[in-house]
């Protein structure tokens, strides 16, 4: 992946700022998106003090705007865009019968809508280009029904969908965009920090405990599916804890 630019939103932490580091230690050009801007200077001045090339900019992915900005960011810093890895989300799980109204609107427009406007703002360029690859994080929630997690399940089971109909859809273009899905199962990153329902907070704290595992292990994926020959698409990963039984 030397000098290829990729995009990485939900970058401020987690496994974007895990991934944003071992992409950027292995020659890429990381362009580094989330609503914390302290953070994303903090990454973005020690991924430059071990080497590498990092810029950033403050994105909220609900918003088109924000997700234009970033490309043209790519584009004026490096010259190009290579990868966009779509990594914001949010895990606000509960109960359907908490009613957590507000909680079901934010997930659909961060973990849906902001995939939707991150492949919005990318796509004419891939277009145009004949070449690109969209990196999205699922879940296992995206695979199996989990109680507790309906819509946020349905929030990763729409990204299921989304990029394998962007494959279909590329290859029978011809402009040649690779796409992957990552459906990790439990992580340990600041996602459970979302949760506001006391009593699925409890429990998920404890499962993640039990079992969770590093961020660089999704980390190690998105770059091995990015360093795969362009021709090659290798367009799904479940991972998770060997312990977990997801």
């Amino acid at each position: 992946m030397q000098g290829e630019v990729i995009i990485i939103t939900g970058a401020s932490s987690g496994i974007g700022a895990t991934t944003a580091r071992l992409l950027a230690s292995r020659g890429a050009k990381v362009v580094l998106g989330a609503r914390r801007e302290d953070k994303l200077k903090t990454l973005a001045e020690e991924i430059r003090a071990a080497g590498g090339e990092a810029v950033y900019q403050v994105l909220d992915v609900t918003k088109q705007a924000d997700n234009d900005a970033i490309v043209k960011l790519a584009k004026d810093s490096f010259g190009k865009v290579d990868v966009i890895f779509l990594n914001a989300g949010i895990m606000p799980s509960a109960p359907l019968s908490a009613m957590k109204t507000d909680d079901w609107h934010e997930m659909v427009d961060i973990n849906v809508k902001g995939v939707l406007n991150g492949v919005a703002a990318v796509l004419p360029t891939f277009t145009a280009q004949k070449s690109g690859q969209v990196i999205a994080t699922s879940s296992v929630a995206g695979l199996k029904a989990y109680p507790g997690a309906a819509v946020y399940g349905g929030t990763k089971w729409f990204v299921r969908e989304f990029m394998e109909v962007l494959r279909i859809e590329s290859a029978m273009e011809g402009t040649h965009i690779r796409t992957a899905t990552i459906y990790p199962a439990a992580i340990n990153t600041e996602l459970l920090n979302t949760i506001t329902d006391p009593a699925t907070s409890a429990g998920m704290h404890a499962l993640y405990e039990a079992h969770g595992i590093s961020p660089e292990r999704i980390a190690n994926v998105v770059a091995f599916a990015i360093e795969q020959p362009a021709d090659t698409n290798v367009t799904e990963f479940t991972v998770g804890p060997t312990t977990q039984p997801w």
